[in-house]
């Protein structure tokens, strides 16, 4: 699969706060981003004793906070001009770095003091380790499963079906299996979610970066099973916590995102079970999506 990267626009470099070249190109991605965005860039700013490149891609048609916060931050906006889709976009932020490392998080992720550091350091300490992550905590002190096994048909079925009634069914267990909170520094898993994701860039740039025919959801996923093909490892970091506030994106058009996120599914269980003699898993497969689909969209509408 081929990736295309937007070319970074000239003179648009950020600041590089003195003679220290940033380690880290931070880049965020909105789209009619809220509050949330202010409390990104404030977190940041204590996650990292070292200058850190902040870049925001806003994919949508209001830039007025995007740009405030930006300003605040001593970062730089860049405007698409049209709706990229999540893993576009991170590729347009990420475009050009000379940082070592990038980051790819949702605005609506909190930072904790020497979080970013201690994520890099990790990563430094593990030559093989192309992607990172760390512990994603709801603000209710819960853990969200943020670092997964690629789903077999098994695993991805059973969890599909049956994760809302019976949230501790087995397939849903071996789905979460490298989630476990306690025990354990480093631990390798088969992709880790791009909601705060760090990327060695070398290892980022080799794979093409994100698949930019998803156009949200998935492309996470797609991206931590290409990593493991080209021999780099994806690790997931409980040591270091940061709060994922989560759904302020679905929050007011619930109906669109659930609908991405099944087109997303379908896109790419049919790529992993795209061969011939697989036609009759690709019909059950998109059979079962939809029924879900059309379950989330009626529970959203009530």
């Amino acid at each position: 699969m081929t990736t295309r990267h937007s070319p970074e626009p000239a003179g648009t470099r950020a600041p590089t706060h003195g003679t220290t070249t940033p380690r880290v190109r931070v880049v965020c991605v909105v789209y009619h981003p809220g509050d949330e965005l202010a409390r990104f860039a404030e977190t940041l700013a204590t996650a990292s004793r070292g200058p850190v490149e902040l870049v925001v891609v806003d994919n949508g048609t209001d830039h007025t906070v995007a740009e405030s916060v930006v300003t605040g931050a001593g970062g730089r906006l860049l405007v698409p001009g049209s709706n990229l889709g999540y893993g576009a976009a991170a590729n347009r932020g990420a475009a050009g770095a000379d940082a070592p490392w990038v980051v790819v998080a949702n605005s609506d992720i909190e930072w904790t003091p020497g979080s970013l550091d201690r994520l890099v350091a990790a990563g430094e300490e593990q030559p093989s380790a192309g992607a990172l992550g760390p512990m994603l905590m709801n603000t209710d002190g819960t853990m969200y499963p943020s670092a997964r096994a690629l789903p077999s048909l098994r695993q991805g079925a059973g969890h599909a079906l049956f994760a809302r009634l019976w949230p501790d069914n087995p397939w849903t267990r071996a789905y979460h299996a490298r989630q476990e909170s306690t025990g354990g520094y480093l631990r390798e898993a088969g992709w880790l979610s791009g909601a705060c994701l760090l990327l060695r860039r070398e290892a980022f740039e080799q794979v093409g970066g994100f698949d930019e025919s998803y156009f949200m959801f998935f492309e996470d996923v797609d991206l931590g099973e290409r990593l493991g093909r080209a021999g780099w490892e994806n690790l997931y970091v409980p040591d270091v916590r940061v709060t994922h506030v989560g759904g302020t994106s679905w929050r007011e058009r619930p109906a669109p995102m659930i609908r991405a996120h099944h087109a997303s599914a379908l896109q790419y269980l049919e790529r992993r079970y795209g061969r011939w003699y697989q036609a009759p898993v690709r019909i059950a497969l998109r059979a079962g999506l939809r029924l879900r689909e059309r379950q989330q969209l009626r529970s959203a509408a009530r």
